[in-house]
């Protein structure tokens, strides 16, 4: 088997680059010989994944967080259109959000990561496809393998990544911290949601979560009942009401206990349209794709089954 591997150097604060003779050891030990590629800016693991999957790559090991699994795996998805030949993503989690690998049941430890990678079944998941306007203003399209969202989670994204304190406090400490700040900042937004090409739904919302998987924002089980096989997303809305109130129940995301809350409704759909009504300017709320706020609505997503091969 041919392994590559994509390396985010500042992932955890700099803890893989700081542990990597250690995990340089185990890849070797698990996999024998293999091709090592470093991030050195945002969307190189994207370009660096087609590059080991074009050139031959049985299997990358997406080292980092949740954006650079999902750049990663976009990457791989993208090489495939253009090869017609599928490559397995492995996960060596390791970043301020590891949600993805949360919802997976990764063992913690590389060693225990990278021994489980080496003797897992490959298996077929569903992925998503985004569309929506980038920071310049340009139409924009990827792949996404947890969640993406609008609203809320695109403000916390950026708020997080921009903290001086990633990486040195705890995920789920430093999200929750950043969740509830901006929200007290945060305007609600109106927005139109239509699925599946049905009705549209007008709604002032503070985050709308279109989820293949579970988990988001270090830790909350957004969508508790998310499969990564069904061939949907689950679509759960928050709309607008009491801040307090709303600040105060937070802590029901972490346990998936948010379910019949009354300004949360959960839906099921393979295609979500979020548009903005009335004023663009105002109600264009900011994207969030896998921990990454890159634009804002109106955004498309489509569900692609069994579309990403996973060796976990």
């Amino acid at each position: 088997m041919k392994v590559g591997v994509v390396l985010n150097p500042i992932a955890g604060g700099g803890k893989l680059k700081r542990h990597w003779p250690e995990i340089a050891a185990s890849l070797k030990k698990h996999f024998g010989d293999f091709d090592l590629r470093e991030t050195q800016t945002s969307g190189d693991a994207e370009r660096l994944a087609i590059d080991l999957a074009v050139d031959g790559c049985d299997l990358v090991i997406a080292a980092g967080g949740d954006g650079t699994a999902s750049e990663v795996a976009d990457g791989l998805l993208q090489a495939e259109l253009e090869t017609g030949r599928a490559t397995e993503l492995g996960l060596l989690p390791c970043g301020t959000g590891i949600d993805f690998a949360r919802g997976l049941g990764l063992p913690h430890g590389f060693d225990a990561a990278l021994k489980r990678i080496a003797g897992a079944k490959v298996r077929k998941i569903d992925a998503g496809r985004i569309s929506y306007i980038d920071d310049h203003g340009a139409l924009a399209s990827r792949h996404f393998i947890n969640i993406a969202s609008v609203g809320l989670s695109g403000a916390t994204d950026r708020a997080v990544n921009a903290d001086k304190r990633k990486g040195r406090v705890s995920a789920k400490a430093l999200f929750f911290w950043r969740t509830v700040l901006e929200f007290v900042r945060y305007r609600f937004q109106d927005v139109s949601i239509t699925i599946d090409d049905g009705t549209p739904v007008e709604a002032r919302m503070a985050l709308v979560a279109v989820a293949n998987g579970k988990f988001f924002g270090g830790g909350m089980m957004i969508a508790p009942d998310a499969e990564l096989t069904d061939g949907q997303f689950d679509i759960v809305i928050l709309r607008a009401a009491g801040k307090l109130g709303l600040i105060r129940d937070i802590r029901l995301l972490y346990g998936g206990r948010h379910r019949n809350h009354p300004a949360i409704t959960i839906l099921r759909g393979r295609k979500v349209l979020v548009e903005p009504l009335g004023d663009v300017e105002k109600n264009g709320a900011l994207v969030d794709i896998d921990g990454e706020s890159p634009g804002r609505i109106p955004a498309t997503f489509e569900i692609l089954p069994g579309a990403l091969t996973l060796r976990c």
